[in-house]
C-alpha cells in the first residue's frame, strides 16, 4: 500500500508496533497480520529497526473491531422494526394481540389473513380467482418441468398472475387487499391438482387439499389442514418475511414482494425444514424404531429435524395446537407415535420439543403427502403475513429498509490491478 503523506499543517502521529499491539489489543505478530490483509499500512523508518503504522487508521482499526466484538452494527444493532402484527413472547405468539392458537382454533385462514390485513372480523369470507388471472398461471405452471418444486410452481404462478392485473403498481391499501384477495386463490388453483375430481370452490383449505393427497378429504383432515395454514399466516420477521419488507420499502408491487418471500422460503432452514421431518418419520416408520434413525442423522453430523425452536425455548406452540388435533386424524396413530418416538430418543441427549414441522410431517405423512407437501402449505399461508407486511411498510418512508454496510475489507487507497 502507498503511504499518505500528511496533510499541511497536520503532521502524521506514527506508532511503533509495540504502541500499535497495545492500542488493538493484540500480539505484534497479528499487528503484522493486519497489515498482509491489507487493513493496516507500514513503514519502516530511515535506521529505524521496526516500522510504524499511521495513527489515524490504527485507531480506525480498533473502532472497527471493537463495533465487531460487541455484535452490533455501525447504525446501531441489530434491525428492529416497528410492527403491529405478530408478537412472540413466553413460547406463546399473538396475532394483533390476540392468542393466534385461539385465533386458528375459532377462525378459518381466510378469516384470519382479514383480521392480520384489517384488525376487523369478517365470519365466512373466503378468496375467488378471477378465471383470467388463473387461466394465465395455470398455463405458466404447466409449462415448467415435471420435478419443479412447490414453491417454484408458486413463484412463477404469482409472476404470471402479476401480468394478468394492468393495476398491480396501485400501492394504497384498497388496492393491495384487492390483491392479496386475488393472489392467494390464484396461487393454489394455479399448482397441479392430484385429485381428478376436485372443485375449485369453498374454503382454501378444501381446495388445497386437492393439490396435495390423492386421498378423499375428511372433516379432521381438513381441520388440521384448515388450522396449520391459520396458525402459519405469520411468524414475525422471519428471513422471507424480511425480505418481503425490503421489496415493499423499495415500493416493489404485492406480487413482487410475494416472490421475494418465496424464494428465501425455498432454503433448508425455512420453508423447506418440513420436509426433512417427513423423510424422517418415514424412515422411523420403516425401521420400526426412531433409535437407529436418529443414531445415523447424528453420526452424519446432521441435527434431528422437527424438533427445538429458537424462538421458543419450551414447547412450539403451533405444533402443541396441531398436535391436539392430528390425533382425529384416521390412520394417523402410527405416525404420531413415530413422534413420540422421536423426541423420547433424542431426550437421552437433548431435550427438545417437537416444533411445528414435525406436527405438519405428521399430518403429510398420514394423509399420503408428498414430502414437498409441508412446504406447500407453509407458502400460501405465509402470503397473507406477507402481505400483511407489505401494506406495514408501504405506509412507511420509502427505501428505508437500506442498513449500511459495515466494511471490513482493505483500506483504501490500493494500487490498481494489473
Amino acid at each position: 500500500m502507498r503511504d499518505q503523506e500528511p496533510a499541511p499543517g497536520h503532521p502524521e502521529r506514527r506508532l511503533s508496533t509495540k504502541e500499535t499491539a497495545e492500542l488493538l489489543g493484540v500480539k505484534p505478530d497479528t499487528v503484522y497480520a493486519y497489515v498482509s490483509r491489507g487493513q493496516l499500512s507500514s513503514r519502516r523508518e530511515p535506521g529505524g529497526r521496526g516500522s510504524t503504522f499511521d495513527a489515524r487508521e490504527v485507531e480506525a482499526l480498533a473502532r472497527r473491531n471493537r463495533r465487531e466484538s460487541s455484535g452490533s452494527s455501525g447504525s446501531g444493532g441489530e434491525l428492529s422494526v416497528r410492527t403491529r402484527i405478530t408478537l412472540i413472547e413466553k413460547d406463546r405468539y399473538y396475532f394483533r394481540g390476540v392468542d393466534a392458537t385461539e385465533l386458528a382454533a375459532r377462525h378459518s385462514y381466510e378469516e384470519i389473513a382479514e383480521w392480520l390485513w384489517t384488525g376487523e372480523s369478517r365470519p365466512g369470507i373466503t378468496f375467488t380467482a378471477p378465471k383470467a388471472a388463473v387461466s394465465v398461471a395455470r398455463r405458466a405452471v404447466d409449462a415448467l418441468p415435471e420435478h419443479t418444486g412447490p414453491t417454484d410452481r408458486l413463484r412463477v404462478a404469482a409472476i404470471a398472475a402479476a401480468t394478468a392485473d394492468p393495476l398491480r403498481f396501485d400501492l394504497s391499501e384498497d388496492a393491495v387487499l384487492g390483491t392479496a384477495r386475488i393472489l392467494i386463490p390464484t396461487l393454489v388453483a394455479a399448482l397441479p391438482p392430484v385429485r381428478r375430481a376436485h372443485r375449485d370452490e369453498g374454503p382454501l383449505a378444501h381446495r388445497l387439499w386437492a393439490r396435495l393427497s390423492g386421498r378423499p378429504a375428511d372433516e379432521a383432515s381438513l381441520r388440521v389442514l384448515d388450522t396449520a395454514l391459520g396458525l402459519l399466516v405469520d411468524h414475525d420477521l422471519a428471513a422471507s418475511t424480511l425480505a418481503v419488507r425490503v421489496a415493499a420499502s423499495a415500493r416493489a408491487h404485492p406480487y413482487a414482494a410475494v416472490s421475494s418471500g418465496l424464494g428465501v422460503l425455498e432454503g433448508p432452514l425455512h420453508g423447506a425444514a418440513s420436509g426433512l421431518a417427513h423423510r424422517l418419520l418415514l424412515d422411523v416408520l420403516d425401521q420400526g424404531s426412531a433409535g437407529p434413525v436418529v443414531a445415523d442423522e447424528l453420526r452424519a453430523g446432521r441435527r434431528i429435524p422437527g424438533l427445538g425452536h429458537r424462538l421458543y425455548p419450551g414447547e412450539d406452540p403451533r405444533a402443541r395446537a396441531l398436535f391436539a388435533l392430528l390425533k382425529d386424524i384416521p390412520g394417523a396413530a402410527p405416525a404420531l407415535a413415530a413422534a413420540r418416538d422421536i423426541v423420547a430418543t433424542t431426550a437421552r441427549h437433548t431435550p427438545l420439543h417437537a416444533n411445528v414441522d414435525l406436527a405438519l410431517a405428521v399430518l403429510t405423512v398420514s394423509s399420503g403427502m408428498p414430502s414437498t407437501a409441508g412446504e406447500t402449505v407453509f407458502a400460501v399461508a405465509r402470503t397473507a403475513g406477507w402481505i400483511a407486511h407489505a401494506l406495514e411498510e408501504y405506509g412507511e418512508r420509502p427505501l428505508r429498509m437500506r442498513p449500511s454496510g459495515h466494511y471490513v475489507g482493505p483500506r483504501p487507497p490500493q494500487p490498481l490491478p494489473e
